[in-house]
């Protein structure tokens, strides 16, 4: 009944999303270059300060309304196409996951007037994944023969503001990825964004259009 579907509809809270056309992006500065490579570096700040913790946002906007999630997908030397990650980074030593995603999504997030408000909203936390090695699979769940876990990633709910703009870091671009794509072939984006779709069901998304 009408009724029915209204009640199972109380217990999903919203996730409000706006066209992608309503957002634009810009190149952000180029930090400078690091001269050791990822793999020693990660090693050495292990050994410092313990496992890597990390925190990623997923923003959602709609095309025709359909969600499609916001990723960066990197290139390699040659310019090739790389792998996908979601909008985020590494929390510092003894930062609360809550603020350093603030700190990531301020450099990541911004509006072309600065006598404009850009607001987003940090919702609930939608995943954790582990990490048993420095370069590998991360997982859902901590194995259990793993007692020194290197990098524990926690994916958070991220409401975007109506319009922003997005600064890209270098030698990667934005992608939009729809969600029947991460539900035909999940494994194309990795386990952690391929997982987004089931994630987001437990909401009633609501699809706004511009004015």
């Amino acid at each position: 009944s009408a009724l029915g579907r209204w009640a199972m509809d109380l217990e999903r809270k919203d996730w409000t999303l706006f066209p992608q056309a309503s957002y634009d992006s810009q190149p952000a500065k180029p930090k400078p270059p690091k001269q050791d490579p990822l793999l020693v570096r990660r090693k050495r700040k292990y050994e410092g300060e313990g496992m890597r913790r990390s925190v990623r946002a997923v923003l959602l906007v709609h095309v025709r309304g359909h969600p499609h999630v916001l990723a960066l997908q990197g290139t390699s030397e040659s310019g090739k196409p790389g792998g996908y990650r979601l909008p985020g980074g590494k929390l510092m030593p003894g930062e609360r996951e809550y603020d350093g995603l603030n700190r990531k999504m301020k450099q990541f997030i911004f509006n072309a007037d600065p006598s404009v408000v850009c607001e987003w909203r940090i919702g609930e936390l939608l995943s954790v994944w582990w990490c048993p090695s420095f370069e590998g699979v991360a997982y859902p769940y901590l194995p259990q023969h793993v007692t020194r876990p290197k990098e524990c990633t926690k994916v958070y709910q991220v409401a975007l503001p109506e319009r922003c703009v997005f600064a890209v870091p270098p030698k990667e671009k934005l992608v939009a990825i729809p969600f029947f794509d991460l539900f035909d072939d999940p494994t194309a984006y990795g386990p952690i964004i391929g997982d987004i779709p089931q994630l987001v069901s437990k909401y009633a998304v609501s699809l706004q259009e511009p004015p």
